[in-house]
């Protein structure tokens, strides 16, 4: 897996625009090029590595075949750290129908686990499966739009520890106060780092230009983390702390449509 990193190369250049002092260094457009592709991913996996120390990144697949051996369905996926993820399921057109896609992501699910996993994401164009992976317990975690045809890509993410169906969404439209509006939005950064300790993640935060608003978009693994985050006596110790300062807001209990 080697998605998501960045390892500092120079701006892009054609031979007739070469680097200053490196004229031999050239760019080139091509289709497919496994070398390039097998390099990057070499690259890129030990900077991964060397930024979270997570070491044991791995391949997982599953596979269903028939009494000849031929292939009926197939899933692969990948695990790193305590994360999973899923890339690919098929399943044969005439074997459709029959729960295959179900139980390749129960066992993908499973061996995820067996390796430590807590969590594990996919992502489902909108003519594909989405509806599949919500009746599994994956929560929208996000959204693409522009896919060819007028299509979407939806991303979905399921917590492998707990119960997917007891997991609680909220909006927070926070307002600061206008004068002590860098004071709120430290408040309001301490005040989000608290959300791990009661299962909770910021899926969005979002803020106007001025700086005075805020917009939340927060997930709980159960109601009873969103409550103990609402009682934490360290959140309540900060809002006295600002007095008048405190931010002030709505809160919004949500679902996905």
């Amino acid at each position: 897996m080697t998605t998501g990193s960045d390892t500092g190369t120079t701006a892009p250049h054609t031979d007739r625009d070469p680097v200053e002092g490196s004229a031999d260094v050239t760019l080139r457009v091509l289709g497919a090029d496994k070398e390039l592709e097998d390099r990057l991913g070499r690259e890129l996996t030990a900077f991964n590595n060397r930024a979270t120390g997570a070491h044991d990144e791995a391949d997982l697949s599953v596979r269903v075949t028939d009494a000849d051996g031929e292939l009926v369905a197939g899933l692969t996926g990948w695990s790193w750290g305590d994360c999973a993820g899923i890339n690919m399921v098929w399943v044969r057109e005439d074997r459709r129908a029959e729960g295959w896609g179900g139980r390749m992501l129960r066992a993908a699910e499973a061996e995820a686990r067996r390796r430590g996993c807590t969590q594990i994401s996919v992502s489902s164009f909108s003519f594909q499966a989405p509806g599949f992976y919500r009746r599994h317990g994956y929560l929208d975690t996000g959204r693409r739009e522009g896919i060819p045809g007028g299509h979407v890509d939806h991303h979905f993410f399921k917590s492998l520890v707990t119960d997917p169906a007891a997991a609680v969404r909220v909006v927070a439209l926070v307002e600061l106060a206008a004068d002590a509006v860098e004071a709120g939005q430290r408040y309001e950064d301490t005040v989000l780092d608290l959300l791990g300790r009661h299962g909770g993640r910021v899926e969005r935060r979002l803020r106007t230009g001025d700086g005075r608003t805020e917009v939340h978009l927060l997930r709980f693994d159960s109601r009873a983390g969103w409550e103990a985050f609402r009682a934490d006596p360290e959140r309540a110790a900060l809002r006295a702390s600002l007095g008048d300062g405190t931010p002030t807001g709505r809160v919004l209990e949500v679902h996905e449509v």
